[in-house]
């Protein structure tokens, strides 16, 4: 994945999740909700990581690394229809077989299927989506402390 990763519900949330991302310099994933092909649906996902990536570029004239992984869960006819939709990457957790037969429809398209559940920033209770981004974004300092 291009940075860590951050679960967004909505569009504020994705803009936050860029944003602060752009702040900071450094790439960002912008993941779905669990499931979400079946639920909140391919095409509006692909239009709120769009839109959270134009509003940024719109704003401060700069791109920041960004990329979205649709989540499909164990529907294969959705990671068919995310890839439709241009996804590059696509998280399926269906059996293996399956996985198999959508790694080589996947590859065809230039894409790639995720597993697992990566370790994410989730943005479904977060009051101030930013400052929590911010913080889940931040590099990680040595344990050194710095010399006055």
């Amino acid at each position: 994945m291009a940075g860590k990763a951050i679960r967004v519900h909505s569009l504020e949330q994705a803009r936050a999740a860029v944003a602060a991302a752009a702040a900071l310099g450094v790439p960002v994933t912008l993941l779905s909700a669990e499931g979400a092909a079946a639920t909140a649906g391919i095409a509006w996902f692909k239009a709120v990581a769009e839109q959270a990536q134009a509003s940024h570029i719109q704003a401060s004239h700069s791109q920041t690394a960004a990329e979205a992984v649709m989540d499909c869960g164990d529907k294969p006819g959705h990671v068919l229809g995310a890839l439709r939709h241009g996804f590059t990457r696509v998280r399926f957790e269906g059996p293996a077989k399956t996985r198999r037969e959508l790694e080589k429809v996947a590859a065809a398209h230039g894409a790639v299927l995720v597993g697992g559940r990566p370790d994410a920033l989730d943005l479904l209770d977060e009051s101030d989506p930013e400052t929590a981004c911010r913080a889940w974004l931040a590099p990680r300092r040595s344990g050194k402390k710095a010399r006055e």
